[in-house]
């Protein structure tokens, strides 16, 4: 493993924010949804996120996640991804939601 300094931790801008829609993302790849996430002060931004192995759509509404906010957006498909959110891969299909574990307010930073 390597390591890595404290200033390139800090450059990865890691952000809270709150799912509000969550639609199924059929021309992707594999198995994706998109989702439309609140950041606060920051705004509404857009993720397609491997999530249909552990989580429905219902059960993401309103969950509030940690994502990567200052990665360059990626198309996916027909979609603008904006955001990373994050996620601990338990195999190649099933990613679990990494979430604080206390209510934060939206756009909170990680550090």
């Amino acid at each position: 493993m390597s390591t890595i300094s404290y200033d390139q931790f800090d450059a990865v801008d890691i952000r809270a924010g709150k799912i509000l829609r969550v639609e199924d993302f059929p021309k992707a790849r594999q198995p994706a949804y998109k989702i439309w996430i609140d950041f606060g002060d920051m705004g509404e931004k857009k993720s397609s996120a491997k999530l249909t192995k552990l989580y429905r759509k219902e059960q993401l509404l309103g969950k509030t996640v940690l994502a990567v906010v200052n990665f360059a957006p990626l198309q996916v498909a027909d979609f603008m991804s904006e955001v990373l959110v994050l996620g601990m891969m338990v195999d190649a299909e099933t990613v679990v939601l990494v979430q604080p574990d206390r209510e934060v307010p939206l756009g909170s930073r990680l550090f």
